[in-house]
C-alpha cells in the first residue's frame, strides 16, 4: 500500500509523515530511539509478551519497539504499521542488519487498515496512537485484529496541566521538567528571534498539526471514550526519564534542527543552552517526563 493510498483517512498526518516530520524522525530515528528508551521496560513489563504470541506494533516508526518484541516472540512474530514510509524504510534496513527473521513491517493506517481478523495475541504502540483521524474507530479497527481476549498496551503523554498544577506529589513534580523546560525553550526562541530579526522560519502547517496531535489523547476520560469496544481498561500515570542529548549544546542542536533555516548568534545559543543546563549530567541531558500507561482487553 502507498502512503498515496491511505491520505484519505488522515490525509495531514500522512502529508507530514512522508514529508518533512518523516524525513525529520528518519535522519535521527537513533536520538528519537534513546529519548524513548526509557519507555520501554514500561511498555513491555506490562504486555508481557510470550516467546509464541503474535504482536502488532502500532505505529512503529523506525521499527525498534517492532523488534523487541519480535526478539520476545521468539516462537511467533511481531508486525509493525506506521503511516512514514521514510521510516518505515530505515525499520527494513536495521532488522535485515540486526538479523531478526520473525519482524515484518506494512505502511498502513492502523484506522482503516484491513488487519486479518483475529490474527494478533498484543497489539503495543510506544507513543504511535496519538495521530488518528477518529480514535474509536481506529482502536475498534484494531480490536478486530485481535484475538477474544487480546491485549492492548501503549503509552502516550501526559498534558502539561497534569505536571504543572500537581507538582506537590515527588512522581509529578519531577516529570514536570521536560513540560518546564521546554516551554521555556519555545518561549525564549521566540523572543531571541524577534529580537535578532523578527520572527524566524516557522514549522510548516503539517509540522504544528503533527505537534497537535501529540496531545489528542492526554485526557483520561478521553482514552477512556476512545476505548469503549475494549474491557478492563486501566489508565497509569508514570514518571520516565527522558535523555534529550548528549550535552545541551547538542540538545539545542537538536531542537534548531526541527525547523532548518535558523540562525542564531553566540550569545542566543547560549541562553538557548542554558535552559539545559540543570538537566545536563555525565550521561547526557536527562529530564523527567509524565505520560500514561494505558492497558485494555478485547472482549471474548
Amino acid at each position: 500500500m502507498t502512503a498515496e493510498k491511505i491520505a484519505a483517512a488522515n490525509s495531514r498526518q500522512v502529508r507530514a509523515w512522508n514529508g518533512d516530520v518523516g524525513a525529520h524522525w528518519a535522519a535521527h530515528h537513533g536520538r528519537f530511539d534513546t529519548m524513548l528508551g526509557g519507555l520501554n521496560d514500561t511498555l513491555f513489563d506490562a504486555a508481557a509478551i510470550g516467546a509464541g504470541d503474535r504482536v502488532l506494533d502500532i505505529g512503529c516508526g523506525a521499527g525498534d519497539t517492532t523488534r523487541v518484541a519480535a526478539r520476545r516472540a521468539a516462537h511467533g512474530h511481531a508486525v509493525g504499521v506506521d503511516i512514514s514510509a521514510p521510516l518505515l524504510d530505515v525499520a527494513r534496513a536495521r532488522t535485515a542488519a540486526e538479523g531478526i527473521p520473525n519482524a515484518a513491517y506494512e505502511l498502513a493506517d492502523a484506522q482503516v487498515h484491513a488487519f486479518p481478523a483475529a490474527a494478533y495475541d498484543v497489539a503495543i504502540s510506544r507513543g504511535g496512537v496519538m495521530f488518528f483521524a477518529d480514535h474509536a474507530a481506529a482502536f475498534e479497527n484494531i480490536g478486530r485484529a485481535l484475538r477474544p481476549g487480546g491485549r492492548l498496551v501503549f503509552v502516550c503523554p501526559q498534558p502539561i496541566k497534569e505536571t504543572e498544577e500537581t507538582a506537590e506529589t515527588e512522581e509529578t513534580g519531577e516529570a514536570s521538567e521536560e513540560s518546564r523546560a521546554l516551554a521555556l525553550f519555545g518561549k525564549l526562541l521566540e523572543e531571541l528571534e524577534e529580537e535578532e530579526a523578527g520572527p524566524g522560519e516557522q514549522p510548516s502547517a503539517d509540522a504544528l498539526a503533527t505537534r497537535a496531535a501529540m496531545a489528542s489523547l492526554s485526557d483520561p476520560d478521553r482514552i477512556h471514550e476512545a476505548l469503549a469496544a475494549y474491557k478492563d481498561v486501566t489508565v497509569t500515570p508514570v514518571s520516565i526519564e527522558a535523555v534529550w542529548g548528549e550535552t545541551p549544546r547538542d540538545t539545542v542542536d537538536f531542537m534548531l534542527s526541527r525547523t532548518p533555516g535558523r540562525a542564531m548568534a553566540p550569545e542566543a545559543r547560549a541562553a538557548l543552552e542554558d535552559v539545559f543546563r540543570p538537566y545536563a549530567t555525565e550521561s547526557g541531558v536527562r529530564m523527567r517526563a509524565g505520560v500514561w500507561l494505558v492497558t485494555a482487553v478485547r472482549p471474548s
